[in-house]
C-alpha cells in the first residue's frame, strides 16, 4: 500500500534552513530521510540539486518547488518548510517563504505520477498558498496538503461550450506545457494558462506532455482553435499536428509567471495575418524548444545533433559486441565466424582447437560459439550506424518524410549493397561525411516535396508513396552521378593520413581531440570529436593497433578527465568548492569514470572561466599521452568497464591518471588566485 504523500513529520513551519537554496533542498531531504521515506539522502539531494541547475523552481508569489525523480524514494514525497527568513529560489518577485521538495521514484508508475500532477495544479492557486501561511499546525498544513491532492483535477479535459453561449462567437485556443522533468511546470503552467483564459473569456485546452504521460487533443479541437501556445523546455510531440496556427511560443514558466499577457498575444496573433506559424511538416528534436525563431546557426547544430544522437547507439551497442566477441573468442574469431554461424548450435558447440582459435576463452567451444554470434550481431550494428546517420539528419530536416530516403543515402554512403565490378572493385563508399551530405539532401528534397500543392485524393498517396519515392530519385542520383566519387576521393585522403600519423603529430591529434572533448562537455564540439572516433571505429581494420582504434582511445579517455578532475579537488581543496558542487563532486566519479563527460557542466557552469580552461589542459594531457603510449580502444563507450576491450591497459591508466591529477591541480590553482576560499555549508 502507498505511503501517504505528506505526513506532519515532513512539515517544518517558520524554520531557517539556511540562507541559500541548497541549504533549504539539504534540510528537507534530510527530514525525508530521518522521516524513513528516501533510500539515499546523496541520491535525492544530487538529483534535486541538477534539477535546479537545468532552471531555477523559484515561482511568483512566495512559492519554491524543487523537485526530481530520483532512486533515493521509492514513492512519491513531499516535504514542506515555511521559511523564516525566505530564501530566494530565482523568482522574479524575490524569495520565497514556502517551499516544497517533491520526490518522485525514478521508475514511479502512473498513480505516482498522477499525484504529482495534482498536487503541482494545486500549487498554482493563491488561495492555497493562502491556506498554507495561516496555519498553525504541521498537521493541518498536511492536512491542506492532501486535500488539495484529492481534490485537484488530474487532468484538463477539452473543455465544453458553455451552455448558454453560441460557440461560434467563443474564441478558442490550444495549448501545449512540456518542461524537462514532466513533475511540476508542465502542469502548473496548464494551470495558470486555463486560469488566464477564464478571466479572458476564451476557450483554452491544454495538452500536458509530462511524466504521467499527455492525452493528445482531439484533431476537431486543434482545428476550431484559432491559435496556438507551446510553452515548452523539450520537444513538442508531433508537432505537425498544429500546423498553420498562428503560434505564441515560450519555455515552461513564462506562463506561471506572466499567463494573462501570453493569452493576450495569442488572441493577437490569431487576427495577425503575419503571425508566426506553426510550419507544416516539420519536427524537432527532443533537445529543442522551439524551431520558430531558430537561427540557421541553431538550426544546423540541432540537425547534426540530431542524427549523431540517433547514430551513437548503434555505435556502442556495435563496438561492445565486437569487443566482448574478441574476449570470448580471440581476435582470430574474425575468420571464422561464418561457419561457425552455419555449422554450430548451441547443442552442437564448436571445436575452438580444430578451428586454429588459440585465443579463445578456457578453450571454451561455448565461448567461441557466442563470441562468433556476438561478432555477427555486433558488425550488423555497425553496417546500420551510417544510414542510421543520414536517416535521423534528414528526420530533424523534414521530420517523418525524411527518414525512409535518409536511410537510403546513409545506405549508399555506406554501400550497404556492396555493389562491386567483376574485378572485385567496389563502388565508392563514401562514409561519414557522404552520411552527412546525403542526410541533409534527402531532408531538403523531402521537405520541399513535402510542401507541393496537390489535391485531395492525392494526400494520402504523399507521405507513404511520392515524398519517399520522388526524394529517392533525385537525392540518390546526384549522392552517386555527382557527390559519390569526390567525397570517396576526400574519405580515402583522410584514412591515409591517419594512417601516417606518428610520433608528433599523434601526439598533436590526440591533444587536440582532448581539448575539444572537454571544450563544451557534451556539447557540439564534443560531439564532433566523438562522431570522429565512433566512425572511425566503425570503419577500423582488425589490427589491434589500427589507427582509428587509438583515436577512439584518445577521445574517451580524454572525455572521462573532466568529471574526475573536479571530483578529485572537491576532496582535495574542500573549501573552495560550494554544497553543491560537494554533492556534484560525488558523482562525479562515476560519470567520469562511464565516460559521461557532462558530469563536469555543473561546475562550469558555476564558474566558466577558471574550471573549463582547467580541464582543458587535464584532457589534452590525457589525449596526447594516449597517443604517445598507443593505446587502443574498440569499444566506443564504456569508460573504465570496458578494459577488456582496451590495447595496452597500463598506458590507458596512466594517461587517465595524469590528466585527471593535472586538471585537478590548474583548477585547484586558478581557484586559489584572487578569490576566497568558499565556507562549506553544513551537511545536515
Amino acid at each position: 500500500m502507498m505511503s501517504a504523500l505528506i505526513a506532519p513529520e515532513l512539515v517544518a513551519l517558520d524554520a531557517d534552513l539556511g540562507p541559500d537554496k541548497h541549504d533549504v533542498i539539504r534540510a528537507l531531504a534530510q527530514r525525508v530521510t530521518d522521516a524513513g521515506r528516501a533510500t539515499d539522502l546523496d541520491a535525492l539531494v544530487a538529483d534535486a540539486l541538477a534539477r535546479e541547475e537545468i532552471s531555477a523552481t523559484g515561482l511568483p508569489g512566495g512559492l519554491a518547488i524543487p523537485h526530481c525523480r530520483t532512486s533515493g524514494v521509492d514513492e512519491p514525497v513531499v516535504a514542506f518548510a515555511r521559511l523564516s527568513p525566505p530564501v530566494d529560489f530565482g523568482a522574479k518577485d524575490g524569495p520565497a517563504d514556502l517551499a516544497f521538495l517533491i520526490g518522485a521514484p525514478a521508475g514511479g508508475d502512473a498513480t505516482h505520477l498522477t499525484i504529482l500532477t495534482k498536487l503541482a495544479r494545486a500549487l498554482a492557486r493563491p488561495e492555497f498558498g493562502r491556506k498554507l501561511r495561516e496555519t498553525e499546525s504541521a498537521e493541518e498544513a498536511a492536512r491542506t496538503i492532501l486535500d488539495a491532492v484529492s481534490d485537484a483535477p488530474a487532468e484538463q479535459k477539452t473543455p465544453a461550450a458553455a451552455p448558454e453561449a453560441a460557440p461560434t462567437q467563443k474564441r478558442s485556443l490550444v495549448a501545449v506545457t512540456a518542461c524537462p522533468t514532466g513533475i511540476a511546470h508542465t502542469y502548473m503552467a496548464a494551470e495558470a494558462l486555463q486560469a488566464a483564459a477564464a478571466r479572458a473569456g476564451v476557450e483554452i485546452a491544454v495538452e500536458t506532455q509530462g511524466s504521467a504521460g499527455a492525452t493528445p487533443l482531439p484533431a476537431e479541437t486543434i482545428a476550431k482553435a484559432d491559435a496556438a501556445i507551446f510553452a515548452v523546455d523539450v520537444g513538442v510531440r508531433d508537432r505537425s499536428r498544429f500546423a498553420g496556427k498562428p503560434l505564441v511560443s515560450s519555455g515552461v514558466k513564462r506562463p506561471i509567471d506572466d499567463a494573462d499577457a501570453m493569452i493576450a498575444e495569442a488572441l493577437a496573433a490569431a487576427e495577425n495575418p503575419n503571425a508566426a506559424r506553426v510550419e507544416s511538416g516539420r519536427g524537432e528534436s527532443s533537445e529543442s524548444a522551439s524551431t520558430a525563431s531558430e537561427s540557421w546557426g541553431g538550426r544546423t547544430r540541432r540537425i547534426l545533433m540530431t542524427g549523431v544522437s540517433y547514430m551513437i547507439p548503434f555505435v556502442a551497442a556495435g563496438g561492445l559486441l565486437i569487443a566482448l566477441s574478441f574476449l570470448l573468442g580471440g581476435y582470430d574469431i574474425t575468420n571464422v565466424y561464418g561457419a561457425v554461424m552455419v555449422d554450430n548450435t548451441i547443442t552442437n558447440l564448436p571445436d575452438a582447437q580444430g578451428l586454429g582459435l588459440e585465443h579463445a576463452l578456457f578453450d571454451s567451444g561455448l565461448a567461441v560459439y557466442l563470441g562468433a554470434l556476438f561478432f555477427v550481431i555486433g558488425k550488423t550494428a555497425f553496417m546500420l550506424f551510417i544510414p542510421a546517420l543520414a536517416g535521423y539528419i534528414a528526420y530533424a530536416i523534414a521530420d517523418r518524410p525524411g527518414i525512409a530516403p535518409g536511410f537510403i543515402m546513409g545506405a549508399l554512403a555506406a554501400n550497404l549493397f556492396g555493389v562491386a565490378n567483376a574485378d572485385g572493385v567496389s563502388a565508392p563508399a563514401t562514409g561519414f561525411l557522404g552520411a552527412i551530405a546525403g542526410g541533409v539532401l534527402a531532408g531538403v528534397i523531402a521537405h520541399w516535396v513535402s510542401g507541393w500543392r496537390v489535391p485531395s485524393w492525392a494526400r494520402g498517396l504523399m507521405p507513404v508513396l511520392v515524398i519517399p519515392l520522388v526524394t529517392s530519385i533525385l537525392a540518390g542520383l546526384v549522392m552517386i552521378v555527382v557527390l559519390g566519387k569526390p567525397i570517396n576521393w576526400l574519405m580515402e585522403r583522410l584514412t591515409d593520413g591517419l594512417g601516417a600519423l606518428d610520433g608528433s603529430s599523434a601526439v598533436a591529434l590526440g591533444a587536440v581531440l582532448g581539448l575539444m572533448m572537454a571544450f563544451d562537455m557534451g556539447g557540439p564540439l564534443n560531439k564532433v570529436a566523438y562522431s570522429f572516433a565512433a566512425t572511425g571505429v566503425g570503419a577500423a581494420s582488425l589490427a589491434a593497433n589500427a589507427p582509428e582504434l587509438r583515436i577512439m582511445a584518445a577521445v574517451m579517455l580524454s572525455g572521462m578527465v573532466p568529471p574526475i578532475a573536479l571530483a578529485l579537488a572537491t576532496v582535495v581543496r574542500p573549501q573552495l568548492f560550494t554544497t553543491a558542487e560537494h554533492e556534484n563532486g560525488k558523482a562525479g566519479w562515476l560519470l567520469g569514470a562511464s565516460f559521461i563527460t557532462e558530469g563536469a557542466i555543473p561546475f562550469a557552469a558555476a564558474d566558466p572561466m577558471r574550471v573549463i580552461p582547467a580541464i582543458m589542459v587535464g584532457s589534452a594531457v590525457t589525449g596526447g599521452l594516449s597517443e604517445l603510449f598507443e593505446v587502443g580502444v574498440r569499444a566506443p563507450h564504456g569508460g573504465i568497464f570496458v578494459l577488456f576491450a582496451v590495447t595496452n591497459v597500463l598506458g590507458y591508466l596512466i594517461a587517465l591518471a595524469a590528466g585527471v591529477v593535472v586538471g585537478a591541480a590548474t583548477v585547484i590553482a586558478l581557484k586559489s588566485v584572487g578569490r576566497a576560499p568558499v565556507p562549506a555549508a553544513a551537511t545536515s
